[in-house]
């Protein structure tokens, strides 16, 4: 049996992030170097490689995204759980603030008068608040939806939009709409095409570039 060895963490990151670029290499699959790190990352979370052809991402979206945190921009996700797995101390070293408005009561009851989804309400608040923000949506394709409609009416422009929900009703379609209309506006845009994604994937697409933006 083979002997199991215990090592310090970030040994065992590199030691992760060895193999992962080994089997790609393996697969015949190339990254560009702009944003392998970020699929890198993503693969490293869920340990599904599907996500080297189904990220997609703007021109220069990770550049962008990595610029906006460098100044600082918030980043606004529609989950806590999201929110709760984007690095703290990356965010502090860069200043960069995360917030989800879906457990706030005011969001519940402003959901409630309206007739809609709290994940509507968020991101009519997160256009309020932070209308320049950066968007990491891992849960709820009506957020994407919303955020389309908040887009064209000029009342959201996002430093970057991380469109990663999972599931089934409106999540392909979902994807496809935000991001064609990215590219149409020049909205920087990193989205998982198809019905993959989640919270964790949001997140380990903000560390990503929260870690390469700070040095890491």
């Amino acid at each position: 049996m083979k002997e199991l060895k215990f090592g310090k963490p970030m040994e065992i990151e590199n030691e992760s992030m060895h193999i992962i670029r080994r089997e790609l290499e393996e697969m015949g699959v190339e990254l560009p170097e702009e944003h392998a790190f970020v699929v890198h990352r993503t693969i490293h979370t869920t340990a599904d490689f599907d996500y080297a052809k189904n990220l997609v991402f703007t021109p220069h979206a990770a550049r962008r995204g990595m610029e906006a945190l460098a100044a600082g921009t918030t980043i606004v996700t529609d989950t806590n759980m999201a929110r709760s797995g984007i690095n703290a101390k990356a965010m502090e070293r860069l200043g960069v603030e995360a917030r989800c408005f879906m457990a706030e009561e005011r969001v519940a009851r402003r959901a409630a008068q309206l007739g809609t989804t709290r994940a509507v309400v968020s991101m009519d608040l997160g256009a309020e608040e932070f209308p320049g923000g950066i968007y990491a949506i891992g849960n709820a394709p009506t957020a994407l939806l919303r955020m389309e409609e908040l887009i064209r009416e000029g009342r959201l422009h996002p430093a970057l939009i991380v469109a990663v929900p999972v599931g089934f009703v409106n999540v392909v379609e979902s994807k496809e709409r935000i991001l064609a209309l990215a590219e149409e506006r020049d909205i920087p845009a990193i989205a998982a095409m198809g019905r993959k994604g989640g919270s964790t994937v949001a997140a380990a697409i903000c560390n990503a570039l929260l870690y390469r933006a700070g040095g890491r």
